[in-house]
């Protein structure tokens, strides 16, 4: 866990300046606390040791007590503030980075697979584990900053009149400052049986959303209930376990707050005229330590519920990358002519191969047609392309450049994949767009949707470029739906484009008029079709069957 944790803290060194003024304001405000009672413990303590309530008193010590007790009223609430605002601006800066952080490396490993058998999961790992890091910081070491430095400053005060006292008081504080440290092994386990709860219960719920219509066709959505149910009960099962050690360790750290607050108390009553005034002071500093240690004996718990929420990410972040880039990339070819000379793959070693010694070539400019039933290896070879995943044997050339030795980025920058599933974001038409082009301008937009025969619908739109397309681009029909996406591949200026299914969705009438516009749409850039089979109107100029492994030349 604390491996986990200090690289946690080791990814937020971008964020050390805003860390780092939390801390500050909150050790401000836990001392600011602490001075006011320290004031108004002078003056009571003044005011019994002489035996008046103003007098004597307020004309000494309790007069200059007084004096400052209302600037540091009045600073003790702006303290207070800007350690909240600062904190929690930190904490979400800190969270936005780990986000984008985690995003980043699911992005690296995705092809290949993270292991991850539920969306749930996922989204799981991606929300709630990354929201269980705030702890570590708002509740773990922002108030053992602040605990610190009441305790050192206890110390100090009392230490100066009483080294004994200062020892009273400051052990149990003290001991409690550690507490948590002492408890969060203890907690680990039962931590990360709530987060792996958390997983599991958000999994039953997105699952069976996600394919509803499924899931009611099948007349399944009591078993699904059923499944939320079940790991609804367990995750609460989980979270009591969590809650009592955090009860445990709460009301461990309150005895010993309390035997501070005690000790301090039973030596002013003990300590007779000479110690009365110390010992009072010693009760408000108590006090005092009180407040600023309240959030530390749960902090086991919060850093417990931490570490396992880092290990988690951990666990799907450092999956292996299906193909790393070269620690020293080759120049980047000058042509896009495509090659495959004796490539083997296979997916699993426990799983048959795809490919046995393909070969295939693809010239700049070339349109080429790959046919073949489901299953033969057709967008196999895609995902090759586009360094999704490795041959075991061969090599893959693009301008004559092992793609082995170029940069993944490099790689897709020069060939763009229209998917047989391609996704609509739920965003804007001119967002969804943008993803192949971010610097596009409006009239760019506008030619690419025309050449997907799709422009005069998006301007019929009252929104046009700024309609939402909905989560899975349900604002649209399938057939339109596929034409964005394929709007989308040709706003890129890849010059290579795999086209797999290009007119899925699409009706017969469409489809033929569909295919008629590529040969315009796609000029001056080598396409390679990903077909069932022909209509007749593509006009590849080369035409190959997958079969066994390997392409053969076919006429049809």
């Amino acid at each position: 866990m604390a491996r986990d944790l200090l690289r946690i803290l080791g990814l937020w060194r971008g964020r050390t300046g805003w860390l780092a003024a939390g801390v500050v304001a909150a050790v401000c405000s836990a001392l600011a606390g602490l001075a006011l009672l320290v004031l108004a413990g002078r003056v009571i303590a003044g005011a019994v040791v002489d035996g008046q309530a103003g007098g004597v008193a307020l004309a000494g010590l309790g007069l200059a007590a007084l004096i400052w007790l209302r600037p540091v009223m009045l600073f003790r609430p702006v303290a207070r503030y800007l350690d909240r605002l600062v904190t929690h601006e930190a904490t979400f800066r800190a969270l936005a980075d780990m986000r984008v952080w985690f995003f980043g490396r699911l992005a690296e490993r995705l092809p290949a697979g993270l292991g991850l058998r539920r969306a749930g999961d996922l989204l799981g790992r991606l929300v709630a584990d990354v929201e269980s890091l705030d702890g570590l910081y708002l509740r773990v070491i922002v108030p053992a900053a602040a605990s610190l430095a009441v305790i050192l400053a206890m110390a100090l005060v009392v230490g100066a009149t009483d080294p004994l006292l200062a020892a009273l008081l400051a052990a149990p504080l003290a001991a409690a400052l550690v507490l948590p440290l002492v408890l969060a092994p203890a907690a680990a386990e039962a931590g990360r049986q709530v987060a792996e709860a958390q997983g599991a219960l958000r999994s039953a719920v997105v699952d069976p959303l996600t394919g509803i219509e499924d899931t009611l066709a099948a007349n399944g959505e009591a078993r699904a209930a059923a499944r939320v149910a079940a790991e609804g009960a367990a995750l609460a099962a989980a979270q009591r376990a969590l809650a009592r050690r955090a009860a445990w360790g709460g009301a461990s750290g309150s005895l010993l707050v309390q035997a501070a607050l005690l000790g301090s108390l039973a030596w002013a009553l003990a300590a007779g005229q000479d110690g009365l005034a110390a010992g009072l002071m010693a009760v408000f500093l108590a006090i005092a330590a009180a407040e600023a240690l309240g959030l530390m004996p749960r902090a086991g718990a919060a850093l417990a519920a931490a570490g396992a929420g880092a290990r988690r990410l951990f666990e799907a972040a450092d999956t292996p990358e299906p193909v790393p880039d070269p620690a020293a990339p080759a120049a980047p070819p000058k042509g896009h002519a495509l090659k495959v000379s004796g490539v083997t793959f296979a997916w699993a070693p426990d799983r048959p191969r795809v490919f046995e010694g393909l070969d295939l070539e693809v010239p700049e400019g070339a349109r080429v047609a790959l046919l073949g039933p489901s299953g033969t290896g057709k967008s196999t070879l895609a995902a090759l392309l586009l360094k999704f995943a490795a041959p075991e044997a061969g090599r893959i050339t693009l301008g004559g450049v092992d793609i082995a030795a170029l940069p993944a980025a490099e790689v897709r920058r020069r060939i763009a994949w229209l998917t047989q599933d391609a996704r609509l974001f739920d965003d804007t038409i001119a967002a969804n767009l943008r993803l192949a082009a971010p610097e596009a301008a409006d009239a760019e937009l506008w030619r690419a949707l025309d050449r997907a025969q799709l422009g005069e619908v998006v301007r019929g739109l009252p929104d046009g470029l700024a309609t939402m397309c909905g989560e899975g681009g349900v604002r649209f029909s399938g057939g339109q739906a596929r034409r964005l996406a394929l709007a989308r591949v040709l706003l890129s200026a890849a010059p290579v484009l795999i086209l797999d299914e290009p007119a899925a969705g699409l009706d017969a009438d469409t489809e033929r008029a569909f295919l008629e516009t590529l040969d315009e749409a796609t000029a001056g850039r080598s396409v390679i079709l990903i077909l069932h089979h022909l209509t007749g109107v593509e006009r590849p100029g080369r035409i190959l069957r997958l079969v066994g492994g390997r392409a053969i030349a076919a006429a049809g």
